[in-house]
């Protein structure tokens, strides 16, 4: 499974790759992998407000339901749109298709992972 190097990791499988104050976020490889097919993405529209550890969108699969949650606290600056209409596109390259862009407005970042930390993490399923 892959995991860039130039992306940072979350505990709860979002990834951020960093354009100077603005983390491009969305799901990991991992994430997409246990979902299976995905068959509907909720996303905030561009404008709105996000709080760092808390939920932003759902996706679901024809598994589960599970919730997307922001890594940092900003305002939504651009949403990946297209993706509420082919969620199942996200399967066949989770780090282009990317889910948000926010702009940070403060506040910590949530505690994040590099790529080999992360695929400790996954390959021990922790």
């Amino acid at each position: 499974m892959n995991f860039p190097d130039d992306l940072e990791y979350t505990a709860s499988h979002e990834y951020l790759r960093w354009e100077d104050d603005v983390a491009t976020v969305g799901i990991t490889a991992f994430a997409v992998d246990q979902l299976g097919d995905i068959v509907f993405l909720s996303l905030p529209a561009v404008g709105a407000t996000v709080s760092q550890g808390e939920a932003f969108g759902t996706v679901e699969s024809v598994k589960a339901v599970e919730d997307i949650y922001a890594p940092v606290s900003g305002e939504v600056v651009a949403a990946n749109t297209p993706l509420t209409d082919e969620p199942e596109s996200l399967g066949s390259d989770p780090y282009a298709a990317w889910l948000l862009k926010i702009k940070v407005t403060g506040g910590d970042r949530t505690p994040v992972m590099t790529a080999a930390q992360y695929r400790a993490k996954v390959e021990g399923h922790a």
